[in-house]
């Protein structure tokens, strides 16, 4: 069976990156069962996510009982892509007679060697036996010994304990190691094959040069993003088979023509909801619930000037199945935040970030949606800090916050860095203290990063 493909979203993921994985991931799913043959096994599809999750998504996954998507640092190829998982192995006490048929039954060139309990040994292979035998031949040319004493020596050692030649120093991988390093280290190691273990001693796996010769890519699909800049550590080395997004057409690369959805909608959920309907796979409620959260939050309740018939179409259908009141479910989303004086200053300002570039600059965009603005706004001065802080650190242009307050239908422009841009596009003069109130601008992406690339 192939490995899984990981579905995932942009880098410090917001509600639509987490559900809209977490949804297509489903479908995804649904769809291979379907396509599965003759009892062959289905692909499999595993959401996944580059960052924490918001706190609206992780209360909609645990009130409708869906898994968390797992947290992955990079899409690089590791050990676990290549091992030969669940090896077939043999007791330590028992016969190389033994070990040869079963070697034989198998067609394997290792077995692994388990001690009493199950746990790892060490390694036999077909080499090992092979090596036991030409030293026995090898008495006829030096003398030491007739024909017939050679042929007994042989039929003897058929009764020779497995522990007798068994190798004890082999290379140990781990699953999750960079595929990379594991090529040199096994290049350089005396045997063939490696191991990985668990964190019991149990053996899960093996690694032959076989296997790491053929260098394979983990398959994977994005949504919410198709930018180099915002994906996973190794996009570039990974297969990309898919993009499910709503943004900017931006530069992620791959090998073959491949599915790529991007619609001009509110919301990344909202497509994985058309692809829902359009494929006649019924949407379960808890994923239902998961995609009204995200189409929710990422349109601002629709009030956004980025939310489509499309989007209110998906909405309706999806309230429909959980019989709710849409903008009801939507308020009950952004509560679901706490209280902003809870919420650590690099949540409320990185929560929701993105890197933009801006000619030879790079900037950071970022939004905090509210139902208080005052009290965000008691913590101007902390919230400053940490804003020049990420300049400082990250060598940001400029970095612009967004306090968007869904009530009032506006946002708060903080700005730190280089202003003039920002001042010269929307006409202000947002300075270093009190900000910029800005009525109507509740889309980071059409309203504001829009206008500030095209500048």
């Amino acid at each position: 069976m192939s490995s899984p493909i990981i579905v995932v979203g942009h880098r410090n993921p917001d509600n639509d990156s987490i559900c809209a994985a977490v949804g297509y991931a489903y479908l995804k799913n649904e769809l291979a069962r379907r396509a599965a043959h003759g009892g062959e096994p289905a692909q499999v599809y595993v959401p996944a996510r580059l960052g924490p999750l918001p706190p609206e998504s992780a209360q909609v996954l645990s009130d409708n009982g869906l898994p968390v998507p797992e947290i992955i640092g990079h899409v690089h190829a590791r050990v676990a892509d290549v091992m030969t998982p669940d090896p077939i192995s043999i007791e330590h006490d028992a016969t190389l007679l033994e070990a040869g048929r079963l070697l034989r039954q198998c067609n394997v060139r290792s077995l692994v060697v388990t001690n009493d309990d199950g746990t790892y040994r060490g390694l036999i292979t077909t080499r090992m036996i092979a090596e036991r035998y030409i030293s026995s031949t090898d008495m006829l040319d030096e003398g030491g010994a007739n024909s017939m004493a050679v042929a007994a020596d042989l039929i003897e050692s058929l009764g020779q304990k497995v522990a007798d030649i068994t190798e004890t120093d082999v290379l140990v991988l781990d699953k999750e190691g960079l595929l990379a390093d594991a090529v040199e280290d096994l290049m350089a190691s005396a045997l063939r094959e490696a191991v990985v273990l668990d964190d019991d001693g149990f053996c899960i796996g093996i690694v032959t040069r076989t296997d790491v010769a053929t260098r394979p890519k983990r398959k994977v699909i994005l949504v919410d993003h198709n930018e180099t800049r915002q994906a996973a550590h190794g996009i570039e080395e990974a297969d990309v088979v898919e993009i499910i997004d709503h943004h900017r057409i931006a530069d992620v690369m791959t090998a073959n023509p491949i599915p790529f959805i991007n619609l001009p909608v509110g919301s990344t959920a909202t497509i994985v909801t058309m692809e829902f309907r359009k494929r006649g796979v019924d949407i379960p409620r808890g994923i239902a619930a998961a995609l009204l959260s995200a189409i929710m939050t990422d349109t601002v309740i629709l009030k956004s000037p980025t939310a489509t018939e499309d989007d209110r179409e998906q909405v309706a259908h999806l309230a429909s199945i959980l019989g709710v009141d849409a903008t009801e479910f939507g308020l009950a989303v952004f509560k679901c935040r706490g209280g902003e004086d809870d919420v650590p200053v690099d949540k409320l300002v990185g929560a929701d970030a993105k890197e933009f570039q801006l000619g030879d600059a790079t900037v950071l965009i970022a939004q905090h949606e509210t139902v208080d603005l005052e009290s965000v706004l008691t913590r101007e001065a902390e919230i400053r800090d940490h804003m020049r802080a990420l300049k400082e650190a990250h060598g940001y242009e400029f970095v612009l916050l967004m306090i968007t307050d869904i009530l009032a239908e506006g946002s708060q422009f903080f700005c730190e860095g280089n202003r003039r841009v920002v001042n010269r596009v929307f006409g202000i003069n947002c300075t270093g203290e009190g900000g910029t109130w800005m009525p109507g601008i509740l889309s980071r992406k059409k309203q504001v990063a829009a206008r500030i690339l095209g500048a």
